[in-house]
């Protein structure tokens, strides 16, 4: 085993799968690199559900060099018969010598099936080759295809003294130009975005991706418990993309059937006064949405906080300070009692996008 062309080999396979994030699906990005003598003989991405796997891709390319070459998988190649045929049968048939895959699927119907297929066929296989980076990198599939649930990544833009907007509301803008291009980028990698009611009704946004380069728009999800949202608000009207609103059973039963009327998804989420999220959640997964970016408000944050339904926190601060004691603050929720039962974020990342600061981390709650 030579590590340091394996780790070559699978960074380039996983730079690959990266650039297909937001058109897969439910299904996972994976990049695949076919190796042939020292030589690149082939290279192949997983573009979209239903189509061919990378391993397909990056094995038709490479032709008649596939038979003792070595292939870089990001994900252990499947070994059942979905849409698709299994890639551990097409690796084995086109002869490859050595297999180096990043990380195991999770999935069920694989979860080492592909591994052991291949290794009974001959095939030297290797496994772990920068595996934290692909794990990361599917870290929504993993969710949702052990779970059921989306992953959802919750996107927030304060200023230092953690206000997402003024006294007045006003919050345009607090983060610079820069900063607001890598949130398109976030919604063009998620499958839906959603927010509060209060968001649609004050600023009325379109919620779609606005990339130099044309993104793919997200579903869009609103949380509104008593169906206040106007029937000419962008996210209705425009057509663009679809749009879920979650409501609670003690909604306006005549607007649910105008809602609908214009070709809303209306979803019913539990009896209470607020829409249960946890429920909420169960039946976006049974919609095959895979990931959600959270672009709420205060409240609509807090509350999902509490539920611990966040998977991912995004948090870009701008180097401003607007007091204000009613503006509206970034978390709001009861909170804890003590510090040391704060949410703390782990497995940090810390850029500079210009002046602000963008911090990401896991969520873990220390409150039992």
């Amino acid at each position: 085993m030579d590590i340091i062309n394996d780790e070559y080999y699978m960074s380039l396979a996983l730079d690959m799968a990266e650039r297909a994030q937001g058109q897969t699906g439910i299904n996972p990005v994976v990049g695949c690199v076919v190796v042939k003598d020292g030589a690149l003989a082939g290279v192949g991405t997983h573009l979209k559900r239903g189509t061919p796997h990378a391993e397909v891709h990056a094995l038709n390319m490479a032709g008649d060099h596939t038979a003792g070459s070595t292939v870089y998988v990001t994900l252990e190649p499947c070994s059942h018969y979905g849409i698709t045929p299994p890639c551990s049968e097409r690796l084995i048939a086109d002869g490859v010598k050595r297999v180096v895959i990043a990380c195991e699927d999770p999935n069920p119907l694989v979860a080492g099936r592909g591994v052991a297929m291949l290794r009974a066929a001959g095939i030297e296989v290797e496994t772990g080759i920068l595996r934290e980076r692909a794990l990361r990198l599917n870290e929504a599939f993993i969710k949702y295809i052990t779970t059921g649930r989306p992953f959802v990544t919750l996107k927030n833009a304060s200023t230092l003294d953690g206000k997402i907007g003024s006294r007045t509301g006003d919050s345009r803008w607090i983060s610079n130009e820069e900063s607001r291009a890598y949130v398109h980028t976030l919604r063009h990698r998620h499958q839906a975005i959603m927010v509060g009611v209060a968001t649609v009704v004050a600023d009325d946004p379109s919620l779609t991706t606005r990339l130099p380069v044309k993104g793919i728009h997200p579903i869009r999800i609103v949380v509104d418990s008593g169906l206040r949202i106007p029937l000419d608000s962008q996210v209705i009207a425009d057509g663009l993309t679809p749009t879920i609103v979650l409501t609670t059973t003690q909604r306006d039963a005549s607007k649910q059937s105008l809602l609908e009327e214009q070709g809303v998804k209306v979803i019913v989420c539990g009896d209470g006064p607020r829409v249960d999220m946890q429920e909420a959640m169960v039946q976006l997964g049974q919609l095959e949405i895979a990931s959600i970016l959270l672009e709420g408000g205060g409240s609509l944050n807090g509350s999902m906080l509490e539920a611990r339904l966040v998977d991912r926190i995004v948090q870009i601060i701008a180097p401003k300070i607007i007091g204000g004691q009613n503006a509206p603050g970034n978390y709001e929720f009861a909170g804890y009692a003590k510090m040391n039962q704060a949410i703390v974020l782990e497995q940090l990342d810390t850029q500079m996008i210009g002046d602000n600061i963008c911090i990401t981390g896991i969520p873990v709650w220390k409150c039992e």
